[in-house]
């Protein structure tokens, strides 16, 4: 199963965004598909903080969008929300040691636990922080990628 980043979130949602097309059309593709697709709650909450912040976007994303933008995404048959689980703190403990991970990473590392411990195939993400949990498989899904 694919579970989708902040990044992508937040690019798809906003137009004005260098990478709104190619993001879109990835979610799009994912909401249209029957296969199962993950959005983490973290990066609910993040999407949220990031695209209605004034000090990031100019104008931000109204409060009410921005709700109803989360709620299209919780509406789509295929989509589920992952979130913590009883073995979190096993899966984010090794990630923290195995990755010397400390300070704002560990943002990262709770997303990269949450999807090993709900068995996540692959992360679409733009952010190359995740490349210190090598046992998560991540893609740019805004490349292009040759098979």
């Amino acid at each position: 199963m694919i579970a989708v980043d902040t990044n992508i979130l937040v690019y798809a949602h906003r137009e004005d965004s260098p990478f709104h097309q190619q993001a879109y059309q990835q979610i799009e593709s994912l909401a249209r598909s029957p296969a199962a697709w993950a959005i983490p709650w973290p990066c609910i909450h993040e999407f949220f903080s990031i695209a209605t912040h004034a000090g990031i976007f100019d104008p931000p994303t109204p409060r009410s969008q921005a709700i109803d933008q989360i709620e299209a995404w919780l509406e789509c048959p295929s989509a589920i929300c992952i979130g913590e689980g009883q073995n979190h703190w096993t899966h984010l403990r090794q990630l923290l040691e195995a990755g010397q991970i400390v300070g704002p990473r560990v943002h990262d590392a709770r997303i990269a636990a949450i999807c090993l411990q709900h068995g996540i195939s692959e992360l679409w993400t733009a952010d190359r922080d995740f490349s210190f949990f090598s046992v998560l498989k991540t893609r740019n899904p805004l490349v292009h990628h040759n098979p």
